[in-house]
């Protein structure tokens, strides 16, 4: 019995093939940092492919991080065993400046790169190992509260050792907040920070604290003996993990979290013992600054969320494309095509998306922003990271189920697509806690008329065209609606922001697939007409699938 066609190649680097990120490079970089870009990415996608994937499996099954709490004399450590192929992983991607040349020169070039170019590195990373991706973000994070808020002596302390690239020691980096009481009401936070001297010791405990053990300096927030309650009496703290004797600073890791993927980053329990701890910034802005570097995670998880749906794409293609039923190729299926089709169309114009909020973000950062521009970077941030969390879940597991029984069979990659994915709406902040943003955004800056404003200045010069009109169309629905939503009581409003987020993350991507499909044309506008009509359900019953019509352009 016939069960596969003759095997497709699959894909050995995520990449050269993927279209879209080689256009939206074009149009973001520079030709310089293009050119460096294009040749650097090239060998990462290939690297990520291939060997980081192949140890991403390992790690997963076999060689998980492990806590060694004390060493052979009895004496507490608190040290993460992780295996050596990790190792490699670490060193390779933080080699490639991944982190660092954000904020300091590339070498070849003589100048920094840039955000785009590093949630380009992250996002194909995210197709192999999310786990890993997770220390990354952590560090990226660690990096910007460094750079941008600490002293010159701290900086010159760890700073140099985040960003290294193989240059200096490693510092990987670490954000803890969360404690048992708190959660997301960070203001009921209660790790006490007493002065000595001229730095501070903290106690208390964190509760989930990621990277714990591997990092070489964490940004912890603790309230200094006397603050005000709340949230506003809270102060970031740089706290190195060893002192300079090497020993641990005076902190334990209690026990790591048994979860249920993303086991590649060790997660744990940290109590806090008189660790020696260093002011980052003014004292009664540390939860501003926290908030500050929550906000470069949450594009992190965005763009890990486009990572998995990729990598579920490319493994549910490869799977139908060479898998035969009833004598024939799955691909010959009309539903297969259905669905193929409207995950080309998706992700295409998901990543399209979260990549024009990160050349926003690269502006704002940079201090080139208006207010304007802040308030929609709050904006895109809290509704772009909702909706990509949620669709990779919906491709995880839509890529798991065209693999049939296989796909539950951890002998391939789907399991853990899906274990992985389900972190993704967790993390930097849930759903709930991300519609609460847009109320705030909404009652405090009328962001939802300056949203709506953006959007139309958007449309306003692109060609009439049956697609634009579409998005014309559902911007005018749109407009009603915010209108209706911002007049709601609290608890209304609070009931419906969910949706809301949802309606403006679908409206925002239409803006930009439309404006893909007049710069581009060819597939771009198939990919758009696509989504246009999966997004807003506009096809009849009865009428033509366009992902049918237009499946082997777009596939």
């Amino acid at each position: 019995m016939k069960v596969l066609q003759q095997e497709a190649r699959r894909t050995t680097n995520f990449f050269t093939e993927d279209d879209t990120l080689h256009k939206v490079l074009e149009m973001m970089l520079d030709q310089e940092l293009l050119t460096y870009a294009q040749r650097e990415l090239t060998d990462f996608g290939e690297l990520c492919a291939n060997d980081i994937d192949v140890r991403a499996r390992h790690t997963d099954r076999q060689g998980e991080p492990k806590l060694q709490r004390y060493n052979a004399y009895g004496e507490e450590i608190s040290e993460i065993w992780v295996n050596d192929g990790y190792k490699k992983t670490i060193e390779e991607t933080y080699n490639t400046g991944i982190v660092g040349y954000v904020h300091k020169a590339i070498p070849q070039l003589g100048r920094k790169g840039n955000y785009v170019y590093s949630f380009a590195q992250g996002y194909l990373l995210s197709h192999a190992e999310l786990g890993f991706y997770c220390p990354v973000t952590l560090t990226m994070a660690t990096a910007y509260l460094l750079d941008h808020y600490a002293d010159k002596e701290v900086k010159q302390r760890f700073l140099p050792h985040v960003c290294a690239t193989g240059d200096t020691e490693l510092y990987e980096g670490a954000t803890f907040l969360t404690e048992r009481q708190g959660g997301s009401d960070v203001g009921a936070n209660i790790v006490e920070a007493r002065k000595d001297g001229d730095a501070y010791r903290l106690y208390g405990e964190k509760y989930f604290a990621s990277n714990a053990g591997m990092c070489g300096v964490a940004m912890v927030l603790a309230r200094i003996e006397g603050a005000q309650a709340g949230s506003k009496g809270l102060t970031l703290f740089a706290v190195p993990w060893r002192q300079e004797d090497g020993s641990v600073n005076n902190l334990r890791i209690r026990r790591l979290k048994d979860k249920l993927g993303v086991r590649a980053v060790p997660s744990g329990e940290v109590e806090f013992d008189g660790a020696l701890a260093y002011v980052v910034g003014e004292q009664h802005k540390g939860i501003y600054y926290m908030l500050e570097a929550l906000n470069l995670s949450r594009i992190c998880n965005a763009v890990a969320s486009l990572g998995i749906m990729r990598r579920g794409y490319l493994e549910a293609k490869h799977y139908v494309t060479n898998r035969y039923a009833f004598g024939k190729p799955l691909t010959h299926y009309p539903m297969i095509q259905d669905t193929l089709g409207n995950f080309a169309a998706k992700l295409h114009v998901e990543v399209a998306t979260v990549f024009d909020l990160i050349q926003l973000y690269d502006k704002v950062t940079s201090g080139q922003g208006t207010e304007q521009d802040i308030i929609m970077n709050r904006l895109y941030i809290a509704i772009m990271k909702k909706e990509t969390a949620e669709q990779a879940v919906h491709y995880a597991s839509e890529a798991l189920e065209l693999h049939g029984g296989n796909g539950y069979i951890e002998d391939f990659v789907t399991p853990r697509l899906l274990r992985d994915a389900q972190v993704l709406t967790v993390w930097e902040g849930t759903a709930n806690i991300l519609a609460l943003e847009l109320i705030r955004l909404v009652d405090k800056f009328h962001a939802h008329q300056l949203f709506v404003q953006k959007m139309g200045e958007r449309l306003a010069p692109l060609a009439d065209s049956p697609l634009v009109k579409i998005v014309k169309e559902q911007l005018a629905i749109l407009t009603e609606t915010l209108q209706r939503f911002s007049a709601l009581d609290d608890a209304t409003k609070t009931f419906e922001a969910k949706e809301m987020a949802k309606k403006m993350a679908h409206l925002y991507e239409s803006v930009v697939a439309v404006e893909w499909a007049q710069k581009f044309g060819g597939k771009y506008e198939k990919l758009a007409d696509i989504y246009l009509e999966q997004t807003w359900s506009l096809r009849q019953m009865g009428a033509e699938m366009k992902t049918i019509r237009y499946f082997s352009e777009i596939v």
